[in-house]
């Protein structure tokens, strides 16, 4: 799918160059208002309408985002009306004619199964009325059609035929584009799922055993550890958008850092270093725990002697750093490869490949997590987080029950 958006770009970019340098070779040098010659202004103005057009397009295909759209896109064409249809009724109508709407939606079978654009004469007993002819284009999003773009015009024209065309190919861009941002949320949820499930039944299994071992002995202490598993386990499992804060993370990782070290006393020492600069940072729910999670698990198996984690968040100009540190076992850094790779089981790294997979998706692949181990050498995570990325912000705290 993104290689056909890729060819895309690349076939229609040399065209663009091409009229736009034709117009400048053929136009008068007139200027208006400062935007060049006539052909300049004509592109600048095409260009911007269209821009106009694409947001409420790359929330899919409703009602609402039809309404938003259809006045753009009858610019565009420059036609007496338009209407963008669904496969069941007109969503939006701009401009003349509105009384069409029912005959148009009698004469679309054909072109919505087939996937094929047609032209029709449109019949009409309206003395007022100017409009005879209908060019359909469909909408498809990877050869299924979702809908079509009708423009109705007093006049057959071939000229209307091609652009409507044209017009519906961006506009079904549009909506591969929308249905590409609503795969990736799906995926990132799913992921958060697979992450949650993730979540040691041992850990929790220990926990409750360490707080049913202070019921009687430190009845204040059981009760400030369940309060520790409770919100651990609340925040885990919320529902409540799919990015948060590094401030709400960090206040996670306290609650389950509270319960590790109930169970192995001073075995477990951990530094933090935070910036508060970066505290208001958005980033992907449940992406650092699953770090220290695997901290703990690999600073703690195997070892008789004391561990130590280190977590650091500091102020990188535009972005966080964040680097979570063991001095534990360690990894064989050709296993950790293919973990993350995904071609073994995750089971000696807890949601790291889940955790890596994220970062990517949301910042880039320049983005993924830089990890430095050896075997019995511990190991270092490194996460680096852009303060501002578009489409990631945090739901806010979460709600109080």
């Amino acid at each position: 799918m993104s290689g056909f958006l890729a060819g895309l770009c690349v076939a229609v970019l040399p065209l663009l160059a091409a009229g736009f340098w034709l117009g400048r070779r053929t136009a008068r040098p007139e200027n208006l208002g400062g935007l060049g010659t006539p052909v300049e202004h004509a592109t600048f103005e095409t260009l911007h309408t269209a821009s106009l057009a694409a947001p409420p397009l790359r929330a899919g295909l409703t009602g609402e985002t039809a309404r938003k759209s259809a006045r753009r896109l009858r610019t565009l064409l420059g036609t007496d009306a338009l209407c963008l249809t669904d496969q069941d009724t007109v969503l939006a109508w701009e401009g003349l004619g509105e009384h069409h709407r029912t005959e148009i939606m009698e004469r679309l079978g054909g072109p919505l199964e087939t996937g094929r654009g047609e032209a029709f004469r449109l019949r009409c007993d309206e003395p007022d009325c100017s409009l005879r002819w209908a060019v359909v284009a469909p909408l498809t999003v990877d050869d299924r059609v979702h809908g079509a773009l009708v423009a109705c015009a007093p006049r057959e024209s071939a000229v209307l035929v091609r652009a409507a065309g044209e017009v519906a190919r961006w506009v079904s861009v549009q909506l591969e584009l929308a249905d590409l941002d609503q795969s990736r949320t799906r995926l990132i949820e799913a992921e958060i799922k697979a992450l949650r499930a993730q979540i040691s039944p041992h850990f929790i299994f220990n926990s409750l055993a360490v707080i049913a071992s202070f019921v009687r002995t430190d009845p204040e202490r059981a009760r400030e550890l369940l309060l520790e598993f409770a919100d651990f386990t609340r925040y885990s499992f919320r529902r409540h958008g799919d990015f948060t804060t590094l401030a709400d993370e960090l206040h996670a990782i306290d609650h389950y850092l509270a319960l590790v070290r109930a169970r192995f006393g001073d075995r477990l020492s951990v530094t933090l270093q935070i910036a508060p600069e970066v505290l208001p940072v958005a980033l992907p729910f449940l992406c650092l725990q699953p770090l220290v999670e695997n901290a703990v698990k690999h600073g703690l198996e195997g070892k008789t002697d004391k561990s130590h984690i280190s977590i650091t968040a500091q102020d990188a100009g535009a972005e966080a750093l964040v680097v979570i540190e063991d001095n534990g076992t360690g990894m064989d850094p050709d296993r950790l490869r293919r973990i993350l790779a995904g071609e073994v089981s995750p089971s000696g790294g807890i949601g790291l490949s889940n955790v890596d997979d994220r970062l990517r998706q949301v910042y880039g692949d320049e983005y993924g997590l830089v990890i430095e181990t050896a075997v019995g050498a511990g190991m270092k995570i490194t996460a680096r987080l852009p303060k501002y990325q578009p489409g990631v912000h945090s739901a806010g705290p979460l709600p109080r029950e």
